[in-house]
């Protein structure tokens, strides 16, 4: 299978970002570890700060791709562009987030893409990227 892992806004910070809320290590090594688990899937990885270029990135893999683990980050809570992208496209989108956002602040419990997604994963660290995929595997319609 063809797994696109979209990773949104301060993502690319993994590692420095709140350790303490989402752990010291970097996406990069923590997507090496999801590649050899998963040998038999092709993961290609793209992050992108801007709004626009996720939306880009939905429409370029969305027609393609058998999957797509998306972690919108703030973009969750405030993105009804994103939702419609997910809606537009023919390829399955997870949800995911690092942290649990049900037991975060008010503002991030709300998430404007999850009625456009399969399913949504949130509150276990990376390992919720993993469980995607696995969820990915084993329910392939």
């Amino acid at each position: 299978m063809n797994i696109v892992i979209i990773n949104g806004p301060n993502l690319n910070l993994l590692g420095h970002r709140e350790p303490d809320i989402y752990g010291k290590r970097t996406f990069e090594e923590y997507l090496d570890e999801l590649r050899v688990a998963y040998p038999q899937h092709n993961i290609e990885y793209a992050q992108s700060n801007c709004e626009g270029t996720i939306i880009d990135l939905l429409h370029r893999y969305g027609f393609s791709a058998d999957a797509i683990v998306l972690n919108a980050a703030a973009y969750t809570h405030t993105s009804i562009a994103i939702a419609d992208a997910i809606r537009a496209i023919d390829t399955p989108v997870i949800e995911v987030h690092i942290s649990n956002i049900y037991a975060r602040e008010p503002y991030r419990r709300q998430s404007m893409i999850a009625e456009a997604c399969r399913g949504s994963i949130a509150g276990f660290g990376l390992d919720s990227y993993r469980l995607a995929i696995e969820s990915i595997a084993t329910n392939k319609k």
